[in-house]
């Protein structure tokens, strides 16, 4: 699985994302968010060079424990989780070499 343009229709719990092993992108965000809209095609194009690197997309809000539980402020937000555990973030990244440098510290 690589990038997906769908939001979760289930987030998964803290638990699962500390469960699965290997790399991880969770993208936190709203499907009505400019920022998130405009941040799509550098985050694709990141994606798309490492397309076994999961990517769940979060529809994050208030009451969202998943994104509190990232201490989510500001969307777009990209986790990227190696092993369970956060390795990398990015904030509204603008390119995709933003996103490519962080899925280095986290890809197999």
């Amino acid at each position: 699985m690589a990038y997906t343009s769908d939001y979760a229709a289930v987030e998964p719990g803290r638990d699962q994302v500390a469960a699965q092993p290997g790399a991880l992108v969770l993208e936190f965000g709203a499907p009505w968010c400019g920022h998130c809209l405009r941040a799509q095609p550098a985050i694709a194009a990141a994606l798309g060079r490492y397309p076994r690197v999961p990517h769940i997309k979060i529809e994050d809000g208030p009451g969202r424990p998943l994104g509190r539980a990232f201490r989510v402020k500001l969307w777009p937000t990209l986790v990227f989780v190696r092993n369970g555990q956060e390795v990398a973030r990015r904030v509204r990244p603008s390119t995709s070499a933003e996103v490519d440098e962080a899925l280095r510290q986290i890809a197999d």
